[in-house]
């Protein structure tokens, strides 16, 4: 497709959109994104947007599509051409388009003597506790970069998080090994932050950062899998459940607005499969 430079009136349809998204509460990061679809759909749209067609945004979609584009991306812009013509233009044509439907991948979980490893293989001090957290207490990445000292409650072995996804706070779990080796990184280090980890600026560290720090210490530890932060919260959730925790605890613990969103985990608990006795063994 080709590009359009957008005009003074897409412009303002694209501010009004991002001061919607801002008072409507979504993240940063979804503000960010949902600005660039709707963006990127006007620059190859020349009509006026109050002209925009249904096979206009059919055509898009399917592009972004052939591009190989994966579901969960061309979702994620349908999700955003949805918010915009229904709040911004109280049009309701994106209901009858569907959005695709989300392949089905068995997230990628580490086994526990895999989890020993990388926090072993990671070189600094600081970055062990970094990756203790995120399996620990199943933190997002980005909320774990965000928490601050107040939100711990070390004496409760609880945390809470603020803001996460979907804006909703909720307590999650510290591990009482990590608060004892917290405790001793906390009265040595110099920095002077409000936030759980920070750079030599006070500030947090980005989710960039974190990710290259998982994916070196899994490198060095020769684990063969894709690691990342995201894979320390899958594997947290599936050794809760392995271990016999109520999912809906899990649930809860997670942050998961649907239950059927953590009943994933019950797909790859590999130790709870082998429980299981072959009906032939039965006979």
């Amino acid at each position: 497709m080709e590009k359009n430079f957008l005009d003074e009136e897409k412009k303002a349809f694209l501010e009004r959109f991002r001061q919607e998204l801002v008072i409507s509460g979504y993240s940063s990061r979804t503000t960010k994104m949902y600005l660039l679809y709707v963006k990127e759909f006007f620059e190859n749209t020349p009509k006026k947007v109050t002209e925009i067609e249904r096979q206009d945004i059919v055509s898009f979609l399917a592009g972004k599509k052939e591009r190989n584009a994966s579901n969960a991306t061309v979702s994620l812009v349908h999700s955003a051409l949805k918010f915009f013509f229904e709040k911004i233009l109280k049009n309701k044509v994106m209901q009858e388009i569907p959005p695709p439907k989300r392949e089905k991948h068995l997230p990628s979980v580490l086994t526990r003597p895999e989890v020993r490893a990388l926090i072993k293989a990671a070189k600094k001090k600081r970055s062990r506790l970094i990756i203790e957290l995120l399996y620990s207490s199943g933190l997002r990445v980005s909320e774990a970069v965000k928490m601050q000292l107040e939100d711990l409650n070390m004496k409760e072995h609880i945390a809470k998080v603020r803001g996460g996804k979907g804006n909703k706070d909720r307590i999650v779990i510290l591990s009482k090994d990590w608060i004892k080796k917290y405790k001793k990184y906390l009265a040595k280090r110099k920095i002077k932050s409000p936030f759980v980890f920070a750079k030599k600026n006070s500030q947090p560290f980005s989710t960039d950062a974190v990710q290259r720090l998982v994916k070196k210490s899994a490198k060095r530890a020769g684990i063969q899998k894709k690691v990342t932060p995201h894979t320390l919260r899958h594997s947290h959730a599936t050794h809760l459940l392995e271990a016999g925790e109520n999912i809906r605890t899990i649930q809860e613990l997670l942050g998961h607005s649907s239950l059927a969103t953590t009943q994933i985990y019950t797909h790859v608990s590999l130790e709870n499969l082998k429980k299981v006795k072959s009906p032939l063994d039965r006979l």
